[in-house]
């Protein structure tokens, strides 16, 4: 099993940037493909990123594509999720996922572990 703990979440105005972090505990995060998610007040959760266990893949949603960047680093057990460009609409809570597997899947039912989330508040 694996734990994980998302942080660098806050407070941030419109066009600032922001990197926020999944630390994993337990197993190592290289047997893992690894996503983010986030659920803003009243919504559904929405895919966000997904990252291959090697790394090599990535996916994104239309609405962050060319703002974020999601990447690992295994030595470091860490995933992150770098936000440039934001919008008041990214205002959510932020949570990173795990799956025991190899592809950067899109679909947050295909996640095994989550972490609690960190808000992210972006203010016009």
């Amino acid at each position: 099993q694996v734990q994980l703990a998302e942080s660098g979440g806050g407070l941030v105005q419109a066009g600032g940037s922001l990197r926020v972090s999944c630390a994993a505990s337990g197993r190592t995060l290289r047997y893992y493909a690894m996503g983010w998610f986030r659920q803003a007040p009243g919504k559904e959760r929405e895919f966000v990123a997904a990252i291959s266990r090697s790394g090599g893949s990535k996916n994104y949603a239309d609405s962050v594509k060319g703002r974020f960047t999601i990447s690992r680093d295994n030595a470091k057990n860490t995933v992150y999720l770098q936000m440039n460009s934001l919008k008041p609409e990214d205002t959510a809570v932020y949570y990173c996922a795990a799956r025991d597997g190899t592809i950067a899947q899109v679909m947050g039912h295909m996640y095994d572990y989550w972490g609690q989330g960190t808000q992210v508040t972006v203010s016009s």
